[in-house]
């Protein structure tokens, strides 16, 4: 049997590979049930190596320790199965990425792809390990290596445009971003990810009250309930509102939609923290809002898994008064970077820093919060997700060094911030007060 793209699948029947082609597309528009498709497949082929691959990788990429035991079980169900090249070789990136081994998993499907460039899901799980980890070189040539392998009539292709616009995005590539971004969603406008990756060239580019426009003309694509970027882009619509000094718009779409009810999902908790964090920054108060998210992240931030989890589990327990919540969390972080690895490599030397610097800002002790916050923000291309979302760090070191009264601090950053988005208000009206 064979998959829509040609590749070759071990114990699978007709049935079972219809149920794995859809979940491999409801994964990748972000829309629907994927797991759902694979139990569905799994039910019809017990031994169907890659319907066990596919589990093991999605629940392996939520970043959430239970899901991580999860996908475990599930890459274990292939042990002793007859299997292929690409499937073996499938399974050993799987392998590493729930050991914890970001970097290995994702050299594994470099090579994976450069021999079976139309394996969609392995593609697709590259990328988002590269996302992970902030390799934003990787993240466009991953991509930029397999498309002239794809032609245009192919199944799925307007999804590689998508993230390959993304990948561009991150590079700085602004106008190839955007135009890859915009052909992605006229070959179909399902294309959660080119939407997403068009709403960040417009946030990193400054452009708010376009942003706003491109939400709001695409809202019904991107809106629905079964949705899994629902939240991100309502996040990313109230991040252009901030940006025009509407903070009060920001926080009805935060009471509306982003935490009305974020779940105990690490991608939603995430976006949850970061905008309050934001807020309360910017000198809005939010109230007891901090609760139900430091609530939330109990169960899906551990202190060993990945801790850009951890860091913005923190800001929710700062937030919410949660102390010693907080200092249990810091020190499972502390035993998990006296390890080996590369997750405690991150928790070292970007995860308990980036902890340090926002704990600093939030008890006031803002000069503390802006050498610690200087030293540990360059973490790109080093570890956790995108530039908007690592935006947060610059955005509370601005705000320490005003606080704390360095002038120099403030408009250099400042002169910094306006190089990238000289148009920006919150910037302008910072350098203004120093």
């Amino acid at each position: 049997m064979q998959d829509r793209h040609g590749n070759a699948l071990s114990a699978a029947s007709a049935a079972a590979v219809g149920h794995f082609d859809a979940a491999v597309e409801s994964f990748a528009i972000y829309r629907g049930d994927p797991m759902a498709a694979v139990e569905a497949a799994l039910a019809e082929a017990q031994g169907f190596v890659n319907a066990h691959l596919a589990k093991a990788l999605l629940y392996g990429l939520a970043t959430e320790p239970a899901a991580r035991d999860i996908g475990a079980a599930a890459l274990a169900c292939v042990t002793g199965l007859a299997m292929n090249a690409r499937e073996a070789s499938l399974a050993a990136a799987t392998a590493a990425l729930l050991e914890g081994e970001w970097t290995a998993a994702a050299l594994r499907l470099d090579r994976h792809s450069m021999a079976w460039p139309h394996d969609f899901l392995a593609l697709q799980a590259g990328h988002l390990i590269d996302f992970f980890r902030a390799n934003a070189r990787n993240l466009r040539d991953r991509i930029a290596r397999a498309l002239p392998a794809w032609s245009a009539d192919m199944a799925l292709y307007p999804m590689l445009l998508g993230m390959h616009a993304f990948g561009l995005e991150e590079c700085g590539d602004y106008a190839r971003a955007e135009a890859a971004g915009r052909e992605a969603l006229a070959r179909d406008r399902r294309d959660s990810w080119a939407h997403h990756a068009v709403a960040h060239v417009m946030e990193m580019q400054g452009r708010a009250e376009d942003g706003i426009g491109w939400m709001i003309a695409r809202e019904a694509e991107w809106a629905g309930a079964d949705n899994f970027f629902r939240v991100h882009n309502w996040w990313h619509r109230a991040l252009y509102h901030l940006a025009l000094e509407q903070n009060d718009a920001a926080l009805a779409l935060y009471d509306a939609e982003i935490g009305r009810a974020p779940g105990a999902v690490a991608v939603n908790l995430v976006d949850c923290a970061a905008l309050l964090w934001r807020l309360q920054a910017n000198g809005i108060a939010v109230g007891d809002r901090w609760l139900a998210i430091s609530e939330g992240w109990e169960a899906v931030a551990d202190g060993v898994l990945y801790p850009f989890n951890d860091w913005h589990a923190a800001m929710a327990d700062l937030g919410a008064g949660r102390d010693a919540v907080l200092a249990a969390r810091v020190a499972r972080m502390r035993q998990t970077a006296a390890g080996n690895g590369e997750t405690a490599r991150w928790v070292r030397e970007h995860g308990l820093p980036l902890i340090d610097g926002f704990t600093a800002f939030h008890r006031g002790n803002h000069g503390a919060a802006v050498e610690g916050l200087h030293a540990a923000r360059h973490i790109v291309n080093g570890f956790g997700g995108s530039h908007a979302q690592r935006d947060v760090i610059d955005w509370t070191l601005c705000a320490a060094a005003e606080r704390a009264g360095m002038g120099d601090v403030v408009e250099a950053l400042g002169r910094e911030r306006l190089a990238l988005k000289p148009f920006d208000p919150l910037t302008r009206k910072m350098l203004h007060r120093t």
